[in-house]
């Protein structure tokens, strides 16, 4: 091997110096260790599901829709048609003149907004001003206020129907004759007056009212088994004119009789109501004047023969007869209705309801102009076509002896053939 140059000796040794170091024992033992690789972190055990805190939905996401329509027309042929045949307070498209009608256009916005409160408005898009026609104008706009959890016991404030009698509360979308019978209807124009009502029924008769009113058995709805509050008396969106509340009370119970749902009920309400008159007629002393009456109902749901009748009694403004017949006074009054059906299911794929339906009532009608006093004898026979879920048809043939709801009011008899579309949505 040839010498090293004595130059490049002294680099040398020191490489071999620093490399003996590095491999002896000792210096191994003093290196620090090299950092273990990290270690993924130990799972959490996962919450159970009933530990986890659900998003509460937002109020606006449980706010539902559904209404209905009804087109009518009322001028198919008669054997005995009479032009001055009229009920302002029932079907305005009777009399001369009238054709094709949209006779309610109803469209529902509920929900519950919270747990101890819901809402329910209703507006109709086919109310009538004067000579105007399918105004939208409102019907219901309340809210339920529950107390407890199960729903039991609520308070209803706003403008609502008023829990009197049956066929008052039952739904026009529900009801198979066309309108409402004369005798209970006249004790509230539109069925609604602004005030707080509290209902009371057991959960499990809170569900048969759902039940009876939402299946072909022509329920009312819930409107409590016990009913009763305070309203203004004056009748759904008008003020209160005398500043003396109208008050009432309901009782009502649904039950099984056998297989058959019977429901008997009874309710009365007291108040005073500001009569208007018009030139050529007055009142009687003061123009507030008492106004009351007490309603027994009978219901058997039709399974499939069923049955609805009520009669009510009571004192109300009205016109006198002979020489009081321009006098507005608070006088007695008594009528009702009786009604037949019988319920045919899947007849061809198709339902039938035919009906029948007598009304009986003397007394005013304290929300016209003037409070006239009518004498009201009326025969109807229908029959209602269900044929989808969206979509009923019924025809009604009506024989009426009735007094004319404007002036000089006098009686007229008549018959009526009239077809009804509704369309459910």
């Amino acid at each position: 091997m040839p010498a090293m140059s004595s130059a490049y000796r002294p680099v040398f040794q020191a490489l071999l110096s620093g490399a003996t170091l590095l491999l002896s024992p000792v210096s191994l033992a003093q290196q620090e260790p090299a950092s273990p690789p990290p270690t993924a972190e130990p799972a959490q055990p996962s919450q159970p599901p009933e530990a986890k805190k659900e998003k509460e939905t937002p109020w606006y996401e449980r706010i539902k829709f559904r209404g209905y329509t009804q087109f009518r027309y009322n001028r198919l042929p008669s054997f005995e048609r009479n032009d001055d045949l009229i009920n302002d307070q029932g079907d305005r498209f009777l009399g001369k003149n009238q054709g094709f009608g949209i006779r309610r256009a109803r469209l529902v916005i509920f929900g519950d907004v919270h747990e101890h409160v819901s809402i329910y408005l209703q507006p109709d898009f086919a109310s009538a001003i004067g000579d105007q026609l399918n105004v939208a104008i409102m019907r219901d706009w309340y809210a339920d206020i529950f107390f407890d959890a199960k729903k039991e016991f609520r308070l209803r404030v706003g403008q609502s129907k008023v829990p009197y009698g049956f066929e008052n509360l039952q739904s026009s979308q529900n009801r198979a004759p066309l309108d409402r019978n004369d005798a209970i209807n006249s004790a509230f124009r539109d069925e609604r007056d602004l005030g707080a009502f509290f209902y009371w029924e057991p959960a499990e008769i809170r569900q048969r009212f759902a039940d009876l009113a939402n299946s072909k058995l022509k329920g009312s709805g819930d409107y409590g088994v016990v009913g009763f509050g305070v309203f203004n008396g004056q009748g759904a969106n008008r003020p209160d004119r005398n500043d003396t509340p109208h008050a009432v009370a309901r009782f009502t119970w649904p039950f099984l009789f056998g297989k058959q749902y019977v429901e008997v009920g009874v309710a009365g309400y007291y108040g005073r109501y500001n009569v208007s008159t018009g030139t050529g007629y007055t009142t009687q002393g003061d123009s507030n004047m008492v106004d009351t009456r007490a309603v027994a109902s009978l219901v058997i749901y039709p399974q499939p023969i069923g049955f609805v009748a009520e009669y009510n009694v009571g004192r109300g403004p009205s016109l006198g007869e002979g020489d009081e017949n321009t006098v507005v006074a608070s006088r007695p009054l008594h009528g009702g209705y009786a009604q037949l059906m019988y319920r045919l299911d899947n007849v061809l794929g198709i339902s039938f309801l035919p009906y029948v339906r007598g009304t009986l009532y003397q007394g005013g009608k304290k929300a016209e102009t003037n409070a006239p006093r009518y004498d009201v004898r009326e025969l109807e026979l229908g029959v209602e076509w269900q044929i989808l879920k969206a979509l009923e048809v019924t025809g009604a043939y009506v024989l009426s002896d009735r007094t004319s709801s404007r002036a000089p009011y006098e009686q007229e008899q008549g018959h009526l053939t009239r077809i009804q579309v509704q369309v459910n949505y």
